[in-house]
């Protein structure tokens, strides 16, 4: 439901309304915030609509119950204000049965993973049985591949900061922390287009830039190097979104007519420059 009608969600799924899968919930919350200049939408899960007693909403959802009266919102007596998580990838990371990567010791394991557990549009249900699965099997492995008498990595060198002085302006790092993540969000979020897509490309070029010069001048910090990989991940995300032009599970092209529900055959790599840094 939104601000202006305090109803059921209809219009995107006529059969089940709100209770239809998330991907669709959650471009539908995305489209009328959007379209509508919402700040957020309600969910209404107050017993006039569920049946449910509040007693029953509070024994169920305790938790839940307590985080909204925190925010000084009573879920049994008024709506709740929502806004949809994006998942911004899926899978990508070929392992075989044992989590294992084509990387000497690197394993993988959920959502950064292509698995064959789960499908293009993730649910919280083999989200989480994969994750306990995998994680029980590579657990398992690992201890077969470690040898027991070596559980530390020898010879790495000292990090050498060479030239490089102490920023006095960490602001520069804030600040493009948060415009990642906006950028993120409003132009490669829950339904994408080729042109937000190339217009984040475009501004995520211009940062890696300046995260480069910045790298080499300053010495680096955690919140920089944070940066610095989030930044990375999002130049990644933004490449394999402009390949893929169809839709498919949570990744939704607005501009496309095409949408494929059938599993890949194979994969397919996307291989982009991540600068020289």
């Amino acid at each position: 439901i939104n601000a202006e009608y305090m109803g059921k969600t209809m219009g995107y799924d006529t059969v089940h309304g709100s209770s239809s899968t998330r991907d669709v919930v959650a471009r539908a919350i995305d489209t009328e915030m959007k379209k509508r200049g919402l700040r957020h939408v309600y969910l209404n899960v107050t017993p006039e609509v569920t049946n449910l007693t509040a007693e029953e909403l509070k024994e169920g959802y305790p938790d839940i119950y307590g985080h909204c009266l925190a925010a000084g919102v009573d879920m049994t007596k008024e709506p709740i204000p929502v806004v949809p998580a994006c998942h911004y990838t899926c899978g990508g990371i070929p392992v075989d049965m044992n989590g294992a990567t084509n990387v000497y010791r690197l394993y993988a394991i959920g959502e950064t993973t292509c698995s064959g557990l789960h499908g293009a549009n993730r649910l919280a249900s083999n989200s989480l049985l994969e994750a306990a699965l995998h994680g029980s099997i590579v657990a398992k492995h690992i201890s077969t591949v470690l040898s027991p008498d070596k559980h530390t990595v020898e010879g790495i060198p000292e990090w050498q900061s060479g030239t490089a002085i102490r920023s006095k302006d960490q602001v520069l790092v804030s600040h493009h922390w948060d415009e990642v993540r906006r950028l993120m969000w409003n132009l490669v979020g829950i339904a994408r287009t080729e042109e937000r897509l190339l217009m984040a490309k475009r501004r995520i070029d211009m940062i890696r830039e300046e995260i480069r010069k910045y790298y080499w001048h300053y010495i680096v910090t955690l919140d920089f190097l944070e940066l610095r990989n989030i930044t990375a991940i999002a130049e990644s995300i933004i490449a394999s979104a402009l390949v893929r032009k169809e839709t498919r599970g949570g990744h939704c092209r607005l501009d496309s007519e095409i949408t494929i529900t059938q599993p890949i055959v194979g994969s397919q790599e996307v291989v982009q420059g991540c600068g020289k840094d």
